[in-house]
């Protein structure tokens, strides 16, 4: 089974960590708790390809959302293979910031595989959709919802990151 980093982006309270311990603890935590520096959590994933299953191990770097752009100076990014950037759906702000991560992501590792997460779904009323600021809309990429809270897609966003690494490396 092959190995690869898969980092966490995302500004302080946007449910970085709600959504890792979603998929490895089966749980959400409704008191909030502050990342300090990184977490790793160790994500085994079987998907079915041509040539039969591949397996794959994603250490997901959860890192502290207090880094913002500052993040791409520190050791945590290095040696990326992909990266969920990560917003809540209820703070602009959050949604705003995804693009300029993603365009530092690029710009330190070329290549490399990201998605947005538009995080905490379950916040919306009945009948409210997504309003995602125009700077997202624009950069043609396509933005998943996940709730933490629910489990809403937090499985499915983990496996198309899996996904993504094992095609640009087959």
């Amino acid at each position: 089974m092959i190995s690869r980093k898969l980092m966490l982006l995302g500004e302080i309270g946007v449910g970085k960590t709600s959504l890792i311990r979603r998929l490895v603890q089966g749980r959400f935590e409704t008191e909030y708790k502050s990342t300090f520096g990184v977490e790793l959590y160790r994500v085994p994933i079987t998907r079915a390809g041509p040539n039969g299953d591949q397996a794959i191990e994603l250490i997901v770097w959860d890192t502290d959302g207090n880094f913002g752009q500052r993040i791409f100076r520190h050791v945590y990014i290095k040696g990326a293979s992909a990266a969920l950037i990560i917003g809540d759906l209820k703070r602009r702000a959050t949604l705003e910031s995804m693009v300029a991560l993603a365009e530092s992501f690029q710009d330190a590792l070329p290549g490399r595989h990201f998605s947005f997460i538009a995080n905490k779904v379950d916040l919306l009323s009945e009948g409210e959709g997504a309003e995602l600021p125009a700077k997202l809309r624009e950069a043609r990429q396509p933005v998943l919802l996940t709730s933490a809270k629910t489990g809403a897609n937090v499985e499915d966003t983990f496996i198309q990151a899996a996904s993504s690494i094992l095609r640009r490396e087959s």
